[in-house]
């Protein structure tokens, strides 16, 4: 199966001045992140805005990223929600248009219980060929997966890993220590990056890449290599922007130093709104203290 890669960035979906999606601008940014670090790039997830896109715009995306970025790096294709139907017609979709895997998004609203969650992913992972990553994130569903049906999940042929976002250590290390070999746990939040990898994760579906994706490579680097002292001093480094970049609900502050740091990316749809004036001024206070690796003036290829 493909490659998805460690260093995984949840893009955000650039609008232009009338709030339409900006394909242009996406294949840009694409190239930026890959050159910055970033081995493959989630399209149309929460950093994306997916709820605010229609199923039109995501499909666009899928493919014209792909197209612009060709082998350099995976895509990774946001299609789950709480409508298995409509998820599994998406998800075809994107492997239509040349997805190299999906992420699976625990349903949301619905509270579905355990049984349900595992039969709504194999569901879907049983209607494509592409490898499928679950992504458990309770703060935003409601509802958290518990290790037992994430390692029961495991055993499907083509989920291959799960982005856990639950900041619950015990529950990803159940996970780490059972599944199978080739099972791969990434972090959901970049300021558990250090810890996840330290006991044995696989990498990171970021936020904070689109800034410093070269420098969050360095640190999963020396934690790779075993040098943990300097990796956690690279950690304690980074934490402020990890922190800051979620000081209003994500994409808000990632989008706003995007377009800061020279890169026009455009406003958030609503029901999300830009920064208010504090926000703004912190946002760019802190930013300031770092050297930004996105390559604002990279072209689409």
């Amino acid at each position: 199966m493909t490659e998805i890669g460690r260093l995984i960035t949840a893009m955000i979906t650039p609008f232009d001045d009338q709030g339409k999606v900006d394909y242009s601008q996406a294949k840009r940014l694409a190239n930026a992140l890959l050159d910055s670090g970033s081995d493959g790039l989630v399209i149309s997830g929460t950093t994306g805005e997916s709820p605010s896109l229609t199923t039109e715009e995501k499909i666009r995306l899928f493919a014209e990223v792909k197209e612009a970025i060709g082998d350099r790096g995976s895509v990774v294709a946001g299609t789950g929600n709480y409508n298995t139907a409509e998820s599994i017609e998406l998800s075809r979709e994107a492997e239509r248009v040349g997805a190299d895997a999906l992420l699976l998004t625990v349903p949301y609203y619905n509270k579905t219980p355990q049984e349900g969650m595992y039969q709504h992913f194999k569901a879907i992972a049983g209607s494509v060929s592409l490898p499928c990553m679950l992504y458990n994130v309770p703060s935003r569903t409601s509802i958290n997966m518990t290790s037992e049906t994430t390692l029961r999940l495991s055993q499907v042929d083509n989920i291959v890993g799960v982005k856990e976002a639950s900041s619950d250590l015990d529950q990803i290390q159940r996970i780490i220590g059972g599944a199978p070999d080739g099972f791969r746990v990434w972090s959901g939040n970049d300021n558990e990056t250090f810890y996840m990898m330290s006991m044995g994760g696989y990498g990171v579906v970021s936020v904070v890449s689109h800034l410093v994706g070269q420098q969050i490579k360095q640190m999963m680097g020396l934690i790779l290599e075993g040098d943990i002292e300097k990796a956690a001093a690279e950690h304690h480094r980074l934490m402020p922007i990890f922190k800051m970049m979620f000081a209003m609900s994500n994409p808000i502050p990632v989008k706003y130093s995007v377009n800061q740091a020279g890169f026009n990316a455009g406003s958030p749809r609503l029901p999300l709104v830009v920064p208010d004036e504090k926000t703004a001024a912190e946002i760019n206070e802190l930013v300031s203290h770092y050297k930004i690796d996105l390559p604002v003036g990279a072209a689409a290829r």
